[in-house]
C-alpha cells in the first residue's frame, strides 16, 4: 500500500489530466480510502454491493465505504467525481449515499427472496442474479472482516454463474442475508 500510495502522491495534488490518472475500479477506490481513514483512526469499512446510480433499471455490482462519523455509519463512493457525477446526472451526495442508492449484497438477497425485486437485475454486464448475490454477500462478509477480496475473486461456499442454488443453500444465504 505503501508503493501505490508514493506513486498517487508523486503527481502533487492537483487534478491529473484523464491521460496521467491510475485506472482501478470500484473495489481499488474502496480499498484505498479505507486504507487511507483507518490509517488516520477513523473506523472504515469496504463494503460490497450494487449501485442503482449507474444504470436505469440495473443494480450494479459496485463497492463503497462505510465511515463512522460520531453517531453512524455513512456510506460514501469515492469512486464519484466530478466528472462522473454530471454524465450520471447524479443529484446526492455521494459521501452521504441515500437510502436506496447503494444496496448491501443482504439487501438485495432479502428483496428478491421476498419476490419485491428481480435478481436478474443486480449483477454487472450481462452476469446476474441469485448465484451473482449470493457471491457478493460472500464478499461482503470477508470486507467486514478485514479480508478485503477482489471483485473477481470466487471461492468457498460461492455458488457457480448460473448454478442451481439447492435449499439448504437458500437457507445458507437467508441466514447470512439476516
Amino acid at each position: 500500500m505503501d508503493a501505490v500510495l508514493d506513486g498517487l502522491l508523486a503527481g502533487g495534488n492537483s487534478p491529473r489530466p484523464a491521460a496521467g490518472r491510475a485506472v482501478g475500479v470500484c473495489s481499488h477506490f474502496s480499498l484505498l480510502a479505507v486504507s487511507v481513514l483507518r490509517a488516520n483512526g477513523r473506523a472504515a469499512r469496504s463494503r460490497c454491493g450494487f449501485g442503482t446510480y449507474f444504470a436505469p433499471d440495473k443494480a450494479i455490482d459496485h463497492w463503497v465505504v462505510e465511515v463512522w462519523y460520531g453517531d453512524r455509519w455513512r456510506m460514501v463512493d469515492f469512486q464519484i467525481d466530478d466528472f462522473q457525477r454530471a454524465e450520471l446526472g447524479l443529484v446526492f451526495d455521494t459521501l452521504d449515499l441515500p437510502s436506496g442508492e447503494f444496496l448491501l449484497a443482504a439487501q438485495a438477497w432479502q428483496l428478491c427472496r421476498r419476490g419485491e425485486d428481480d435478481p436478474n437485475r443486480f449483477g454487472i454486464f450481462d452476469e446476474g442474479g441469485f448465484w451473482f448475490i449470493a457471491s457478493n454477500m460472500i464478499r461482503d462478509l470477508a470486507n467486514l472482516n478485514k479480508v478485503e477480496m477482489l471483485p473477481w475473486d470466487d471461492w468457498g461456499a460461492m455458488p457457480s454463474p448460473d448454478a442451481e442454488i439447492s435449499t439448504e443453500e437458500l437457507r445458507r444465504f437467508d441466514h447470512l442475508a439476516e
